[in-house]
């Protein structure tokens, strides 16, 4: 007798939509390519990645740091002028974002001693002046001792005093130069900048406490005010303890440091809203790969051309103030201008918070990028100096700004762009991936006590959403014969795991 065998039956396999594309993604997006010898001259791209390789270095750090040192050497020399009440001075702000391992202080410093080395003979000749200075200040004031007792004898005598004469007063003492200042208060910076209108250069080896520190000024006030406008070249006065208060009319200071990702995550969720952090350039790259250096930086070149950006002079107008030379854009560059803020307008649009903020500076950045775009590639390659901004140079800018600095940004910036639930959603994610669930509990992850899924209040918007994003689906779980409180249960989308 045949007997037809019964037909296997097959599991039920419930149907699942595509998951949300959003929470797929990595919490931090890759770091995107430095497009080096697109944006500098052939010899200074060289140049940064010779030094990069040198110092065991992504040459993302390199390249920053040559970004502000040279900002900060043309200071208020010269300016960008967009059009007509519109300029930007030079001045960068860079923050390189990595480990302690990354290699931030060795890249910083290829760029940081070339000028440290121009510095040293403009210091030592004020020194000399100021040696002389201090030897007819001491005839001064006994001139002045000399007078003050004829004075006094005139007047006891009924007799007319004699004139001051003009040996009881030395002047000022000559100005040391301070291209690189490492931790002035505002009251030294502004008396720097009262005696050297060129500005300088901030350089904190670690930003994190610097930026914390603003919110503690002695004064009672924040240092924040000051370094606003230090971004901006805007006139400032600072207020002295027990002396007259000093107007500098372009506070243009330059900053460039590094700061470790988990400091930088803190900064991010409780800094003011006030735009100041979304000033820096954030540099974030992938490690350098371990390996014995196999090329050396020329240092002469670098030092070449910080000493001729040095040689800028400011010039002098009507009333005999110093006052920066405004580079003029072509229209050509202009227009390549309007482009971007059309662009800008429509980045805004899905942006919020501290990224937001960044994207409001972008036109005002790239046009200070052209200016030092322009000026390196005169200095290093001695070119004829520019006259304007062409297009030429605004569209190297521009390609650095939205190939570079834009993706840079998200990347540095994700977790304050991201709503707290999504991040926890993404996280979970990664860890499903990262432990090959095709199901678990929701004990399961309180019993990893990962960073933002450690409790209970922090895991549950973040099932919440995977469950409307289509990546997660709560299930009924096996009657517990111990009776209880039952566990919630959960299976994941195949495409979360690959399949």
């Amino acid at each position: 007798m045949n007997v037809q065998a019964k037909p296997k039956e097959t599991p039920f396999t419930p149907s699942w939509l595509a998951p949300a594309p959003r929470l797929l993604r990595a919490e931090l997006p890759p770091a995107p390519e430095l497009p080096l010898r697109d944006v500098l001259g052939p010899r200074l791209a060289q140049w940064v990645a010779d030094a990069a390789e040198a110092k065991g270095a992504p040459a993302d750090y390199v390249f920053a740091a040559v970004l502000a040192v040279a900002g900060a050497t043309i200071g208020n020399a010269r300016w960008a002028a967009i059009w007509q009440g519109w300029a930007e001075p030079p001045v960068i702000w860079a923050m390189c974002i990595g480990l302690p391992s990354a290699g931030k202080s060795p890249a910083i410093d290829a760029a940081l001693q070339p000028l440290r080395k121009a510095e040293r003979p403009l210091r030592e000749a004020a020194e000399a002046q100021r040696k002389e200075w201090a030897e007819k200040a001491e005839l001064a004031k006994l001139a002045e001792s000399t007078w003050k007792e004829a004075a006094k004898a005139a007047i006891k005598a009924g007799e007319t005093p004699p004139d001051r004469p003009t040996g009881c007063d030395a002047g000022p003492p000559p100005h040391i130069p301070r291209l690189v200042v490492n931790d002035g208060t505002i009251e030294r910076l502004g008396a720097i900048l009262d005696r050297q209108p060129r500005g300088t250069l901030q350089m904190r080896d670690e930003l994190a406490g610097w930026l914390e520190g603003m919110q503690r000024y002695s004064g009672g006030g924040s240092d924040r005010p000051f370094w606003l406008e230090a971004f901006g070249g805007r006139g400032h006065t600072v207020e002295r303890m027990g002396r007259e208060p000093l107007t500098i009319e372009r506070l243009s200071i330059g900053v460039l440091g590094g700061i470790q990702p988990d400091r930088l995550k803190s900064l991010l969720f409780k800094s003011d809203d006030d735009g100041l952090l979304a000033r820096f350039l954030p540099i974030w790259p992938e490690p350098a790969p371990l390996r014995r250096p196999q090329a050396w930086a020329d240092e002469a070149l670098m030092e070449a051309a910080l000493a001729r950006l040095l040689k800028l002079a400011l010039v002098t107008d009507e009333a005999g103030e110093a006052r920066p030379w405004f580079i003029p854009f072509t229209d050509d560059a202009r227009a390549l201008m309007d482009d971007l803020r059309v662009a800008v307008r429509g980045w805004e649009a899905g942006a919020e918070g501290l990224m937001l903020s960044f994207l409001g500076k972008l036109p005002g950045l790239t046009a200070r990028l052209a200016l030092v775009l322009a000026f390196l590639e005169w200095a290093a390659d001695e070119a004829e100096e520019p006259h304007a901004i062409t297009v030429k140079h605004f569209g190297r800018a521009g390609h650095l700004v939205e190939a570079y600095l834009l993706p840079m940004a998200r990347r540095a910036y994700a977790d304050a762009a991201t709503p707290k639930a999504e991040r926890a959603a993404r996280r979970l994610v990664g860890i499903i991936r990262e432990q090959g669930w095709q199901r678990f509990t929701a004990r399961d992850v309180l019993r990893l006590d990962r960073s933002g899924l450690g409790t209970v209040a922090e895991l549950n918007p973040a099932l919440a959403m995977l469950e409307d994003g289509e990546c997660v689906r709560p299930v009924d779980p096996p009657a517990n014969p111990q009776g209880g409180r039952p566990q919630r249960l959960f299976s994941v989308n195949p495409a979360i795991l690959g399949g």
